[in-house]
Parts: structure tokens; C-alpha cells; sequence
């Protein structure tokens, strides 16, 4: 099966690690592609490529500033990752709560141990 062109949504344009880290960055505010590159360790056309896709998928806006863009973070393109991973949220949260159960019991039953070795 073909995978889905990067720029088709925004859970393809964020499989790419390095995509994922301008991300990262741009949650601080808005930088210039060549702030990006060097960050990144990248060339400045790759971080332009990266940049483009994310563009076209709406998770990052581009504004310019005299001769310089300014690229920033539109989170409001990440609304159906959120959504996505928010319905795990419920696994996660039963799953750490059957955690805690069963490590309070296993304190319990320790302490009950060391109270009757004392005896």
C-alpha cells in the first residue's frame, strides 16, 4: 500500500522527526528558517523543505519581516493529532490507576510482613 503524501495531514507531516523538533522550536515564538537550520544542524534548504510541508498542512504560518520571513507556530493544525491521541487518554489514565492500586496494595502487604516479623 502507498504511504500518503506528507503534505496530505498533519499526522504525516509530524512522522518526520526533524519536522517534529521545528515544532518544538517554534512553540518559543517565531524564528527565521536560518535560526531553524542552524538549531537543527541542517542545511537551510533542507529546513526550508520541512518547513514547506508543514506550511502546506497548516501547523506553521510564514510572515514577512523587512528582508527576512518569520515562521511560526499555528497549533490550531494539530487539533486532530490532539484529538486523535486525547482518546488514549482514557487507557492511559485506567492503566495508572490500576498501577497505583496495585502498588499501594503491595506497600500494604509489605508492612504487614514487617509487622508481624517484629512481633
Amino acid at each position: 500500500m502507498a504511504r500518503a503524501a506528507t503534505t496530505s495531514d498533519a499526522f504525516n507531516a509530524i512522522a518526520e522527526p526533524q519536522r517534529r523538533d521545528i515544532l518544538v522550536l517554534l512553540r518559543a515564538g517565531e524564528r527565521p528558517v536560518t535560526d531553524l537550520a542552524q538549531e537543527l544542524g541542517m542545511s537551510q534548504p533542507q529546513a526550508s523543505k520541512h518547513l514547506r510541508v508543514l506550511r502546506e498542512v497548516g501547523l506553521v504560518r510564514v510572515r514577512g519581516a523587512g528582508k527576512q520571513r518569520l515562521y511560526g507556530l499555528d497549533a490550531r493544525g494539530l487539533r486532530p493529532v490532539h484529538e486523535w491521541a486525547g482518546g488514549f487518554e482514557r487507557f492511559w489514565n485506567e492503566s495508572f490507576d490500576r498501577l497505583d492500586t496495585y502498588v499501594q496494595d503491595l506497600k500494604q502487604t509489605q508492612q504487614l510482613k514487617q509487622t508481624q516479623q517484629e512481633e
